[in-house]
């Protein structure tokens, strides 16, 4: 789609500068708007969790302890908060802890169980998962609601809390996957 900015009337137009200002103006909130409703993070996604849906009884137990495991040390191939975790050491306590859920490996190894989600039907407890070191599924998190997750970043970091929507994630996020009914 095409713009053409509107052009500057001469005063033999009949047109005043305030008219002008004023198309010009809705010209560019026009083309802005139309900007932002083409524009995308990722796989074009722009919202996660947009359906509301409710965690399941499973979901709510891992996001509830995944919120406790805030500022936790992070430690590679970390399994226990106690010793510190990694993001697939993270995913791993929790959904066991938490879910009684045995979910073990690596985050590539995670990816290829439970079922894939559209972003939309993500819901608390449910996994994300992003591209972050130049190969798929090299990184996991947990959805928590409200476009947030959370995860294991780096060894310079601490289980933390990010956006899906914005910023560095969401353009490297690659899927989501349920492990509840």
């Amino acid at each position: 789609m095409m713009f053409c900015l509107p052009m500057r009337p001469s005063n033999r137009q009949g047109f005043t500068t305030v008219l002008w200002l004023r198309q010009t103006i809705l010209w560019l909130l026009t083309a802005l708007t139309v900007a932002g409703c083409a524009s995308s993070g990722g796989k074009g996604i722009t919202r996660f969790g947009g359906d509301n849906l409710p965690p399941t009884s499973q979901g709510q137990e891992v996001t509830i302890m995944a919120m406790h495991l805030i500022d936790t040390g992070y430690q590679f191939g970390g399994k226990n908060p106690q010793a510190g975790l990694d993001c697939s050491g993270m995913v791993s306590w929790l959904y066991g802890q938490a879910a009684e859920y045995r979910l073990k490996g690596s985050a590539k190894d995670m990816a290829h169980r439970g079922r894939e989600i559209s972003p939309a039907a993500i819901r608390p407890g449910d996994l994300v998962f992003f591209n972050t070191r130049g190969f798929s599924y090299s990184h996991v998190g947990v959805y928590i609601g409200d476009q947030r997750f959370v995860h294991a970043p780096n060894s310079k970091g601490k289980v933390r809390i990010d956006r899906l929507d914005q910023g560095w994630f969401a353009a490297r996020f690659e899927e989501a996957r349920s492990y509840f009914d």
